[in-house]
């Protein structure tokens, strides 16, 4: 029953930039570490980024490290994905998660949440 919206996916050129939002209710977002997965057409939901509670943590799957950046915004409850020198290969459909235990590994290598979102589209041209 939990509601994350997930916005800003778009079309982009190879090298370009966007920036994804979610927002979720304060409830939620005051008590979890939030996450960002992506799937391909006919592939597997993969892990992209997650980010602790405290936002002191954060964990980066190896093919976005060093381009994409994951923040949180405890205001506005909403998590952010900063992405940067988008290549072909990161086309999909982007969710954004939340997990009520706090914890960037539990995202990251577990590959599970509590509550997703709709997802936003990401499309990358070469």
């Amino acid at each position: 029953q939990v509601q994350l919206q997930e916005s800003g996916g778009g079309l982009v050129q190879a090298g370009g930039s966007l920036r994804l939002a979610c927002v979720a209710p304060a409830r939620t977002f005051s008590n979890s570490a939030m996450g960002w997965f992506r799937q391909a057409p006919g592939k597997e939901r993969e892990f992209v980024a997650a980010i602790s509670l405290s936002a002191r943590s954060t964990y980066y799957a190896a093919p976005v490290k060093g381009r994409f950046t994951i923040s949180r915004d405890g205001a506005e409850n909403t998590v952010y994905l900063q992405m940067n020198d988008l290549r072909p290969e990161d086309t999909g459909t982007y969710y954004c998660a939340a997990d009520q235990g706090g914890d960037v590994y539990t995202i990251g290598l577990g590959g599970s949440a509590d509550y997703w979102g709709q997802g936003t589209q990401v499309t990358v041209s070469s």
